[in-house]
């Protein structure tokens, strides 16, 4: 049974930075594009970064671009989310999911299995 376990979230000032990781289990990750989601209070799942299988691209939501980074380390079935620059906007409980398709998506619905979060709170 494949499981995905995020970790990493937590309470930081404006400006700081975390790192989430998410580690997988019941199957490797080598075959899967995988992408982070998040979802603040009483608002809609939004897309925030995908990273293909091999790692070879990655894409962001304008919103985070150029303070986010996707990364992956087949070898430890291992996604990070490095997050830099944080905003109080950021704040939302941040997911992990994983999709076989040939192409990276930035559809919620094209993924398949989820994690079950990790809160991010950035305070002003």
């Amino acid at each position: 049974q494949v499981q995905l376990a995020e970790s990493g979230g937590g309470l930081v000032q404006a400006g700081g930075s975390l790192r989430l990781s998410c580690v997988a289990s019941g199957r490797p990750l080598n075959y899967y594009n995988m992408a982070w989601f998040r979802q603040a209070k009483g608002k809609e799942r939004e897309f925030a970064a995908a990273i293909h299988a091999t790692g070879a691209s990655a894409y962001y939501a304008d919103s985070v671009k150029g303070r986010f980074t996707i990364a992956r380390d087949n070898a430890k079935n291992t996604v990070y989310l490095q997050m830099n620059a944080l905003k109080p906007e950021d704040t939302a409980v941040y997911y992990c999911a994983d999709d076989p398709s040939l192409y990276v998506s930035l559809t919620r619905s094209d993924y398949n299995y989820w994690g079950q979060g990790t809160q991010v709170t950035v305070s002003s």
